[in-house]
């Protein structure tokens, strides 16, 4: 397959209907980049062939407008002493070398057309590539959260369906039960002796502060009854 024929087909392949296609989307779209890659290396491989080559044939065009001009001056100076005759093969010899360099302007002209089209496909080539490359990065995101999401799901469906939740859930209610049984060994504990102070200090507390909540309340009816 030609570069040209491979460059057509890329940039007009529809990316997505061949992703569709494929059975292993991954493993297709790192074809193409290849693909892609290869074609890219030609053409620009070609495009500076085309490059070097207009510079020769315009070194050619410059050199036959020089040699014209050289047999012009020839023809003048021949004139000038007379000589006919070497003035007419002068002129015979201007006019080759003028053909000749119209013949190459013409051919630098088609030259650079051609650099020109090469670097406007490398252009589109590396735009294709480049979308192609993001779509590859997407692509292979969505692959691994995919992966991902189905180990999770097949993992809570195997445990689902295992004995492992009904073991874990008897292990809960066990240690439920111990952490009752601890409450009720507290519960009926004696109290220690720092304890029984602890609580007669609190008691204390109360009585005094009730005491004071009565004297106040006695105070405000004294001074409301005078």
């Amino acid at each position: 397959m030609g570069i040209f024929s491979r460059f057509r087909d890329i940039v007009n392949a529809n990316i997505n209907a061949m992703l569709d296609r494929a059975e292993d989307p991954e493993k297709m779209i790192r074809l193409m980049i290849q693909e892609m890659e290869d074609t890219l290396v030609e053409m620009k491989a070609s495009c500076a062939s085309a490059m070097a080559n207009c510079k020769k044939v315009g070194r050619a065009q410059d050199e036959a407008g020089k040699r014209a001009r050289d047999w012009e001056a020839k023809a003048n100076l021949a004139v000038d002493k007379g000589r006919e005759d070497l003035a007419r093969e002068a002129l015979m010899e201007k006019r080759r070398w003028q053909e000749r360099a119209e013949v190459l302007e013409r051919e630098v002209v088609e030259c650079e057309a051609l650099v020109a089209k090469y670097q406007d496909d490398i252009r589109q080539l590396e735009e294709k590539l480049a979308s192609t490359k993001e779509k590859q990065r997407l692509l292979v995101q969505r692959h691994i959260h995919a992966y991902r999401r189905r180990q999770a799901q097949e993992e809570l469906r195997r445990f689902d369906s295992s004995d492992a939740w009904i073991r874990f859930e008897q292990f809960e209610n066990r240690i439920e039960r111990m952490e009752a049984e601890a409450d009720l060994v507290n519960a009926f504990r004696p109290s220690s002796l720092e304890d029984q102070f602890d609580r007669l200090k609190k008691d204390e507390d109360i009585e005094a502060e009730l005491e004071a909540l009565k004297a106040s309340r006695k105070k405000g009816e004294d001074e409301t009854a005078v």
